[in-house]
């Protein structure tokens, strides 16, 4: 599948010859196992799939491969707190288009807190320049709730002309905000921005200019969001709430019987 050339990042291959084994992890798992090449929209890659899958190792193999700090932020960042990512992005290849992105960032949920508290830690040392949380709003992101301070970051730090790589930015984010998100992705996109999103929210992989990306025990998929199983899933239960619930409490008690 080959995308037009607007792309910061195009495409990420997998070394597979150099793999040492692959009943090993990172590499027994199932994204791994059927990954030769993975094609990028020029605009907003979704990467979804079940808890397992490989989703959170594979963005992070690419965000580091790309020159990110394991745990998010900028390139700029630097900060350890505990070095627990794989080594998968010494085993992949990007392939990257001759136009470099002005700004990027890697949101990882997993890890927010602890940018935050970094965020902070350096702002409290003497510095010539202005602090860093006035590129995230002006407050302190530990003194938001959860989700504010995530939405802070995506609409005050990120600034378009980017490569932005998303894990589960829904995970603080209400049905609202992730509707929000998704205008806020359209205005960055406008700003030539290309975004790569891990997710498990049909309101964020809702973005129309978009490639899922579907990551199965037997391989990776393309599919339309109607077709995901977080859409169906969540459209049936809403539509048919009283009959779902009793067949989950009828196999919970058959379970326990």
């Amino acid at each position: 599948m080959n995308f037009a050339s607007s792309s910061y990042l195009r495409q990420v291959q997998l070394r597979r010859q150099q793999i040492p084994a692959f009943n090993q992890y990172p590499f027994n798992l199932p994204v791994i196992r059927s990954l030769d090449t993975l094609d990028f929209h020029p605009k907003v890659t979704y990467i979804v799939g079940e808890n397992g899958m490989g989703k959170s190792t594979l963005m992070e193999s690419i965000a580091v491969a790309w020159g990110f700090n394991p745990e998010g932020g900028t390139m700029n960042f630097s900060f350890s707190t505990r070095a627990t990512h794989s080594s998968l992005f010494d085993y992949i290849q990007l392939v990257k288009s001759p136009r470099r992105p002005k700004d990027g960032f890697f949101f990882r949920a997993e890890s927010y807190y602890n940018l935050a508290t970094t965020i902070d830690e350096l702002d409290s040392e003497p510095s010539y320049g202005p602090p860093i949380k006035d590129s995230y709003g002006g407050k302190s992101l530990h003194e938001q709730s959860h989700g504010e301070s995530f939405f802070a970051t995506f609409v005050h730090r990120f600034g378009g002309n980017g490569l932005y790589i998303l894990d589960e930015p829904e995970a603080a984010l209400s049905p609202l905000r992730q509707m929000a998100m998704l205008t806020r992705i359209h205005e960055l996109v406008s700003k030539n921005s290309q975004f790569i999103i891990a997710t498990h929210s049909p309101i964020v992989m809702a973005y129309p200019d978009s490639i899922i990306y579907n990551l199965t025990p037997d391989g990776i998929e393309v599919q339309a969001l109607e077709d995901t199983d977080h859409f169906v899933i969540m459209k049936e239960f809403l539509n048919n709430k009283d009959k779902m619930l009793g067949e989950l409490f009828g196999e919970a008690r058959g379970n326990g019987d």
